[in-house]
């Protein structure tokens, strides 16, 4: 007997993308559509579409934890890291774009079904918490809601009991590593100038380069203190001038030795520190230009994020003033403190400070290693 496979029913773009029942989700607390405003379902459509974005965020997210967290991170998917990261970058533009959309109700319009909300409130988004923890943003740089309630406590049912989204971020908080741990366990493996964790003179190629490096950053730094003295109308311009410049060559050296990490910290930290150095500084050599890339996306997400919390905070003020949160939270403050605040990846943003001219880098001692391989 001869068997053949049973043919595939014809597919429909309704039924592939579910549109009936994605349809019928935008009724918030109401059982028929007669109690709803046009504002209201404009305002459950925004979130719903937000939280379908951030999910995207997340898959993104740990596909590319997931390949830097690997032991030896292969160069060809370099690329496909670059492309993840961007296009989490862009998914947070589409959801802080979405804030125009809000910004069409009146306050009056909003207050007109603001009370069903009451106590919920965006804090209460699940997915917004675990990118977070994802991302790298440590507890103890978390911001109280404005009352004594945790974010944990604020995912719970309001009986106090475990729902589904407390279950989504415990289980989000055992998820490790972070990406920030698993980019920075990526850059301490970067050759420094040929050297590697693990050889016996890493420590003394590293500190080598360092240096070298700091002494290029001081002369710079002399240099545009030379130039910025012309536009310098008395003597105390000039030694204002004089102070500043010093003390930004203090803070590079301060930086690159990792002086503001616990003493058994500094090590590690140091080399991280070097290799972004490196990487930003010597980005034309085949083999740091993908990771330069790498460390360029990071800033462009995270630049990303803060840009959707400004636009927020601005959106709420805009929409409510300062007034309190449904959830009790201080609302727009609260908001504003959290695009300040609720920063991941220092050091890469840090280095930025710590650049100079490509005509003033040091040679490096063993360049060959950064070119490409036969076979590459």
């Amino acid at each position: 007997m001869t068997f053949r496979p049973m043919a595939r029913q014809a597919t429909t773009y309704w039924d592939y993308i579910r549109v009936e029942q994605m349809l019928s989700l935008q009724g918030g607390l109401e059982q028929t559509d007669e109690g709803l405003s046009n504002d209201e379902v404009l305002f459950i459509t925004v979130h719903q579409i937000d939280e379908l974005w951030m999910k995207l965020v997340l898959r993104e997210l740990v596909t590319v934890r997931d390949l830097f967290a690997q032991e030896r991170v292969p160069e060809q998917s370099l690329a496909s890291a670059v492309r993840g990261i961007r296009r989490m970058a862009l998914l947070f533009h589409q959801i802080a774009g979405h804030f125009a959309l809000m910004e069409t109700m009146t306050t009056r319009d909003y207050l007109a079904f603001r009370d069903k909300l009451s106590p919920a409130s965006g804090f209460q988004s699940a997915q917004l918490r675990e990118i977070e923890i994802l991302m790298g943003l440590d507890d103890d740089d978390r911001i109280p809601l404005g009352h004594e309630h945790s974010y944990m406590q604020a995912l719970r049912n309001p009986d106090g009991s475990e729902s589904a989204a407390s279950r989504r971020v415990a289980r989000r908080l055992e998820d490790k590593p972070s990406l920030k741990q698993a980019i920075e366990a990526w850059l301490h493996r970067t050759p420094i100038d040929g050297a590697v964790p693990g050889q016996p003179d890493d420590d003394a190629v590293v500190a080598r380069f360092r240096d070298a490096y700091l002494a290029a950053h001081r002369a710079e730094s002399e240099r545009a203190r030379r130039l910025a003295e012309h536009d310098a109308l008395t003597e105390a311009d000039r030694e204002r001038l004089g102070q500043r410049y010093e003390k930004g060559a203090e803070s590079a050296a301060a930086f690159l030795r990792a002086e503001d990490r616990p003493e058994e910290e500094r090590r590690h930290r140091a080399r991280v520190r070097a290799a972004l150095v490196l990487i930003e500084g010597y980005r034309e050599l085949p083999l740091l230009a993908w990771p330069r890339e790498v460390v360029d996306a990071i800033v462009e997400l995270e630049q990303a994020f803060v840009i959707f919390r400004q636009r927020h905070a601005r959106m709420v003020e805009r929409m409510i003033g300062r007034r309190t949160g449904t959830g009790g939270s201080a609302g727009v403050e609260y908001l504003d403190r959290t695009a300040l605040e609720y920063r991941v990846f220092h050091d890469v943003w840090a280095v930025r400070t710590l650049q100079i001219r490509e005509v003033a880098l040091p040679p490096l001692q063993d360049q060959a290693a950064y070119g490409l391989r036969p076979g590459d």
